[in-house]
């Protein structure tokens, strides 16, 4: 009975890790583009510093409970999460200028995809585990996934010629 059980917590493991591990990954990107152009032009610094807090905070939280489910996806996106915020503060210009636009050009849609999946399947994994120290911080990236996603039907991106090579 014990090894029934176990294939659906293996599948969910799985894909807790798989989902997350693509939402960390959509920085590549624009760590690619920041090394490429030498500038952060169209890239928001504070989803960066945010994710980092976040696996750290919830590696803290694995490594209390012995979750390898949680140590191995959040020393991952740890260390890949560092490593785009150093190579911002790199690029970074001295003075940061916001502008208020109507536009989601600044906004990844990778990213909110990924959170959103990412952040269901640590939901569900919570669910499954009746842990909500699991579930209840992972509902906010639903929500804020849900209405990135509203912004984007309701302002379209629109490509940069010199950007659109780089979003392969």
């Amino acid at each position: 009975m014990m090894e029934a059980a176990a294939a659906p917590d293996a599948l969910l493991s799985g894909a807790c890790v798989l989902f997350t591990l693509c939402m960390f990954s959509t920085g590549l990107s624009d760590l690619r583009h920041m090394q490429t152009t030498r500038s952060v032009n169209n890239i928001q610094f504070l989803p960066f510093l945010t994710t980092d807090v976040n696996n750290l905070s919830w590696l803290s939280y694995g490594l209390l409970k012995g979750d390898k489910t949680l140590i191995v996806v959040n020393s991952v996106g740890a260390l890949l999460q560092t490593l785009y915020i150093v190579t911002y503060l790199r690029y970074c210009p001295r003075k940061a200028k916001i502008i208020q636009t109507k536009s989601t050009q600044c906004l990844s849609f990778s990213l909110t995809v990924a959170t959103l999946l990412a952040s269901a399947s640590w939901t569900l994994y919570g669910l499954h585990l009746r842990d909500l120290y699991i579930m209840v911080p992972n509902i906010p990236g639903i929500l804020t996934s849900l209405v990135r996603l509203g912004l984007f039907w309701q302002y379209p991106q629109v490509q940069e010629k010199n950007y659109s090579l780089l979003q392969t």
